[in-house]
């Protein structure tokens, strides 16, 4: 029987659909009101025929009531705050009735926690999304956030006269005017691209139309054969592996005798919406490893990936064995999924409806901005990077000195339409890469075929890829792990220098074809050492090397790849 002919008004309806849920994501940002409302309302009404949840909330509320009475002639505390809420520590908070306008916020905090986890029926997704907003909704209305209730901001402005509030006004005024110009925030000019970050002297040795590869300049006599190949998120700009030269991983591994070359990814616009996947993987990657082979002479590569970086690198290395292509020696990953099915509360952000908005908020502009993604990740930890960044801001009138680090954060890039709604539906929607049905190369990837020896890392507050999740790769492939958990979150545990203060971290081998440990059964075994993982790993990638030669030339215009320009490449600049 043929087909019935095209409704010629298809394409009329799906515009309109799409330009109406464009608007919507607008509006909210992002956030879906479906699923905030289907949330709300599972929520809601199973907790409605729950007794014995209703029994129980009662008796802890009357409980904590009874705790509060008590505070009204004692300073002891009946509650401690969470290890990562500083908001209560100043000493201020001790005397009458701010201490006791503090417990009876954390206890609140404690039993809105029970109040949105533990109702029988509720999927876990709604029940995330609900805790999550009962948690923002409490961050906005902390005593630590207005004048009344905050004897720290009191003290303050007492102290200056209310010049600080003045200060504070003028410092929201200039980042007011800075974001609607599309601009980052103040920083004195002390951190510049070129000129006091990414800074260690390369070239740029090859180019397309989605990345920069550069090659930097070697600083010892005599380098392993094999040359490392960095492959960084697209998220941000590549240097957060270049930062200031006293923390800079990639001039640290030059100085540890290596050949290094980095991808520097273009920051897409709307003309890019339609680059893919498979696009970052072969214009990206594979590209960089045609092009290091051919530079240096060498059959064998270490490849490093950050982030989305790994993630994308982990996929071109099991295609790669898939294939027969046995170029990379070595595989290290930093803070990089592979299995998906707990990424953490980035998953808050994650389901059918809200991609639809995020997939049509992009189909409108052709790519999804910095912005939109930053804010994302602000939320995650809206305590820590929202509400006390605007007390000591806009209210208490103080600067936060400015880092390299902060300058990076602030340095944002775009993700084209396509690569951003394959990435969040394939791999974080349908777990794909894990569960063995993510393509590449018009064939399935199977990371069990994943065979170079793999160094990884975790860090113990990653809350964009949490170390657990991360760690899952264990039972995903037989290749030899070796598994490293460093204090630190997503970016500062990742640039963590030798001599940095404070810094540790945890370290076991999995030998190739052993059985995979539970995370849990890991953290037991994981010897613990002070310091900075980089050396651990410079020990590993050395004994996975050859014997040191001398240098390989800069570019090679014989075989097509000379040198472009001067590090850090133009592609960097795009804004």
């Amino acid at each position: 029987m043929p087909a019935p002919p095209p409704d010629p008004l298809d394409g009329l309806a799906e515009t309109m659909d799409r330009a109406a849920f464009s608007a919507i994501a607008e509006a909210t940002h992002g956030l879906s009101p479906a699923t905030m409302l289907q949330a709300w309302s599972d929520w809601a009404m199973h907790l409605a025929v729950s007794p014995g949840k209703q029994m129980q909330l009662a008796s802890k509320g009357a409980r904590k009531w009874a705790r509060l009475a008590g505070l009204l002639t004692s300073t002891r505390p009946v509650i401690d705050p969470l290890p990562q809420d500083h908001r209560f520590t100043d000493p201020a908070w001790q005397g009458w009735p701010f201490f006791q306008t503090s417990q009876s916020f954390l206890l609140a905090q404690q039993w809105w926690h029970a109040a949105t986890t533990g109702v029988m029926g509720v999927t876990r997704h709604h029940e995330a999304i609900v805790e999550f907003a009962a948690r923002q909704i409490l961050d906005t209305i902390a005593p630590s956030n207005f004048v009344a209730t905050n004897p720290v901001l009191q003290k303050r402005i007492a102290e200056t006269g209310g010049r600080c509030l003045v200060d504070g006004m003028k410092l929201f005024l200039e980042d007011f005017t800075a974001a609607l110009r599309g601009e980052p925030h103040h920083d004195n000019g002390k951190f510049v691209v070129g000129e006091t970050i990414a800074v260690t002297p390369g070239k740029v040795v090859f180019r397309n139309r989605l990345i920069e590869l550069i090659q930097y300049e070697p600083t010892t006599e005599k380098v392993r054969p094999e040359p490392v190949l960095i492959v960084p998120a697209w998220i941000m700009k590549y240097y957060i592996l270049d930062l200031s030269p006293d923390n800079s991983l990639i001039r640290w591994l030059t100085g540890q005798g290596y050949t290094v070359f980095a991808i520097s990814w273009h920051n897409p616009a709307s003309e890019d919406r339609d680059l893919d996947m498979e696009d970052y993987r072969l214009l990206g990657p594979m590209a960089a490893l045609d092009a290091i082979t051919a530079i240096t002479g060498r059959e064998k590569v270490h490849a490093l990936g950050y982030c989305l970086g790994g993630t994308l690198l982990t996929i071109a290395a099991a295609a790669m064995a898939r294939d027969g292509d046995d170029r990379l020696a070595t595989v290290t990953l930093l803070a990089a999924q592979t299995d998906f099915s707990e990424p953490g509360e980035l998953a808050l952000f994650i389901d059918e409806a809200q991609l639809n908005l995020l997939e049509n908020m992009m189909w409108a502009s052709g790519y999804l901005d910095a912005s939109q993604m930053g804010g994302a990740f602000q939320l995650l930890r809206s305590n820590d990077l929202i509400w006390s960044r605007i007390l000591k801001s806009y209210l208490m009138g103080e600067r936060d000195e400015p880092s390299d680090l902060m300058a990076w954060n602030a340095d944002g890039t775009r993700m084209p339409y396509a690569m951003h709604s394959e990435y969040l539906r394939k791999l974080f929607l349908e777990d794909a890469l894990a569960e063995s049905h993510f393509e590449a190369g018009g064939k399935v990837v199977n990371l069990s075929a994943l065979q170079a020896p793999v160094f990884m890392v975790g860090t113990e507050s990653d809350h964009v890829a949490p170390w657990k999740s991360v760690f899952k790769l264990h039972a995903l492939t037989p290749a030899e792990i070796t598994f490293v958990l460093t204090s630190g979150g997503h970016n500062a545990g990742i640039v963590s220098e030798p001599g940095h203060a404070h810094r540790h971290y945890r370290v076991l081998e999995r030998e190739a074809d052993a059985p995979a440990l539970s995370p849990d059964d890991w953290l037991e075994r994981a010897q613990l050492h002070d310091g900075s993982w980089w050396t651990a790993w410079a020990s590993w990638l050395g004994k996975r090397s050859g014997a040191p030669c001398k240098p390989p030339p800069t570019g090679n215009p014989d075989k097509g790849y000379p040198p472009l320009g001067e590090a850090p490449g133009t592609y960097v600049m795009e804004s």
